[in-house]
This record gives C-alpha cells, sequence and structure tokens, in this order.
C-alpha cells in the first residue's frame, strides 16, 4: 500500500474529507441498545461505546475479531539536552525485544487478541534538536505520516498505536504547550523518571523550542516540535479513519500527536476514544481539552501502547453485549 499524499497540503485535504460514522448502523444500534434484555442504561458507558463502534464499523450488530497494534519507535535529537533519564541506544534495544515477544505490550496485545507489530522509523537518523531547528522538514514528517497510514491493515477493526522513542515526553509536551498554550511547567512531566533537576531541564526546552518556533498549531507542531513515531501515529489514525476503523488512545505522547490532527481539522478524532488516562500529568488535560473521557484510569505510563491495550477488552465487553444478548422479544422476556 502506497500512501495517497506526498505533502502537508494533501495530508490536510485528506483530513478534511475524511468519511463520518454512518447514521443508519447508530440509529440501528440505538434501537438495538433499547431492546436489550436489561434495564436502561444498565451496562452504563458500555453502551455508548457499543453504538459508537457500530457507527464507525456501519453495522447495528457489529463485532471485533481483528483488534490490530502498531508501535513506532523514532529517535530525537532533543536528547542531547538531557531531558531524559535514558539513553537513546534504549530505543533500538526496545525494537528488538518488541520484535522477539518481549514487551509489556506484546503479552496486552495477545491477551486481547490483537496482532502487534513495530515499526521503526530511521532510528539512525535522530529528528533535529528542536530548540535549534524544526525537528523534521516537510519531507521528513510526511515519510512518518506516510509510514504510519501504510501501517494500518485494512482488514483490522480496531487500531491501538502506541510509541517508543527515548526523549519523546519532551515532544509531547512542547505540542500540547504549542496548542494550548500556558508554562512549558504545565506541560511537562517526569517521562521515564527524571528528578527535579532533570524536570527543571525539560522546562527549560520545552519553553524554548515553543519559543523558537512561535507556538505552531496542527500539522506545523508535529513537523517542529514532534518525532518521527509521533507522527507515526497521527497517520495511522488518520488512515483508520479513512478506512472507518475505530482507534483506542494510548497516552500522553499518543494523545499530543492525535490532538495535531485534531486542531488542523475539527472532528478528526470522532472516531477516537481514550483507553486510559496516563500518570503523566498533563494527559488529563489534553484529554480534557479534546474532550474525551478516558476508560479507564490504573496509574500506568509505559507508553508502547499499553494503556490503550488494556481498553480493547472494555471495548470488546462493550459490543459482545450490545451484539450478543438477546432482546426481550427473542428471549421471550416481558420488558414491563
Amino acid at each position: 500500500m502506497t500512501a495517497d499524499f506526498t505533502t502537508l497540503a494533501e495530508f490536510r485535504a485528506l483530513l478534511a474529507a475524511a468519511p463520518t460514522t454512518d447514521q443508519k448502523a447508530q440509529g440501528e444500534a440505538e434501537d438495538r441498545n433499547g431492546q436489550l434484555t436489561k434495564p436502561p442504561g444498565a451496562l452504563g458507558r458500555l453502551e455508548d461505546l457499543a453504538i459508537w463502534y457500530a457507527g464507525w464499523r456501519g453495522t447495528g450488530r457489529p463485532e471485533i475479531a481483528a483488534p490490530q497494534v502498531v508501535v513506532f519507535a523514532g529517535n530525537h535529537g532533543v536528547t542531547a539536552q538531557g531531558v531524559s533519564a535514558f539513553p537513546a541506544e534504549v530505543t533500538v534495544q526496545m525494537v528488538a525485544n518488541f520484535q522477539l515477544g518481549g514487551a509489556a505490550i506484546n503479552q496486552l496485545a495477545k491477551a486481547a487478541g490483537a496482532t502487534m507489530q513495530a515499526v521503526p522509523l530511521d532510528l539512525e537518523t535522530p529528528t533535529a534538536d528542536f530548540t535549534q531547528a524544526a525537528a523534521m522538514t516537510e519531507v521528513e514528517v510526511v515519510a512518518a505520516l506516510a509510514a504510519g497510514w501504510n501501517a494500518v491493515d485494512e482488514a483490522s477493526d480496531l487500531l491501538v498505536v502506541g510509541e517508543m522513542g527515548i526523549g519523546n515526553t519532551t515532544s509531547a509536551a512542547a505540542i500540547a504547550n504549542a496548542l494550548y498554550g500556558g508554562s512549558a511547567e504545565d506541560w511537562v512531566g517526569r517521562g521515564t523518571g527524571v528528578d527535579d533537576a532533570g524536570l527543571a531541564i525539560k522546562a527549560r526546552v520545552v519553553g524554548a523550542g515553543v519559543a523558537l518556533h512561535g507556538a505552531p498549531k496542527g500539522l506545523e507542531a508535529l513537523r517542529t516540535l514532534g518525532g518521527r513515531e509521533l507522527a507515526g501515529m497521527a497517520g495511522a489514525i488518520a488512515r483508520a479513519r479513512n478506512l472507518r476503523i475505530p482507534v483506542i488512545m494510548d497516552g500522553f505522547i499518543c494523545t499530543s500527536a492525535a490532538a495535531t490532527l485534531e486542531n488542523e481539522v475539527a472532528g478528526a478524532l470522532e472516531h477516537v476514544v481514550a483507553g486510559h488516562v496516563s500518570a503523566e500529568a498533563a494527559h488529563g488535560a489534553v484529554l480534557a481539552r479534546l474532550g474525551k473521557e478516558p476508560m479507564l484510569s490504573l496509574g500506568m505510563r509505559l507508553g508502547e501502547g499499553s494503556g490503550a491495550a488494556v481498553a480493547i477488552n472494555i471495548l470488546k465487553s462493550a459490543v459482545a453485549c450490545h451484539s450478543g444478548m438477546a432482546t426481550f422479544a427473542e428471549a421471550g422476556v416481558s420488558d414491563g
């Protein structure tokens, strides 16, 4: 598969022309939900999730049979500023761990019945230090968006995207700061576990990057302050919308990457739900800006798509109840 764009302008046009939910299927799902053998609203948010999923899949009685997890990896030039507790070499080492099946995300994807793949993006060529120059040229960010676009399996019926990249919480914080304002301190967190001195360095670096690039918005924030793995996630989320594949969003880094799409084209994340709220301090604030209520709050901060992978089984449960339960008429039960 080859991406349908070669420039940011073409990618932006695809975002603007993306399909919307199937109102007929959503209505059918709502009707079915009202006839199931349970009191109205008894399954709480599971009912809303199932109806949302049905609308995107175009059927009032959907199933989840082929979830896909994709983890994108990239390296960041900004790590030269001392923003991470781990060296950049860890990115390469963790990709090998993913490929050998030894990481947390491998186990969580397996438990959810999902396929899982790792997509390394030019690990030998870190992005530029965004305090000195734009993180990526247009050619570079388009290539990363295209890698994400091409990684989505057209036969999948649910997508989770994750990331691995030493220094990428700094990029995520810089994007959030650029999109939503405030101070750098509002958006930085401890990431891989930096101490107070490291946290201060991250705030300084984020502030410097946002100031240098003039608080860019949308895809320009992704290009100037992001990383290849963030762009990969954004490209995959956009492709999923194109294919009407619902997406479960992961933590702070994934959410910041996704936020650039919504900031570029309002409504770009209607096919996306938040899997969890992470322990990274600013994640909840970005979710609030996007109007996304997380399914889970487990104190997780691993990344890799791990929180969203756990949430796959929540969505599966919602859809299984919606599509598998009998209606009052089918069960011969009086509905009052």
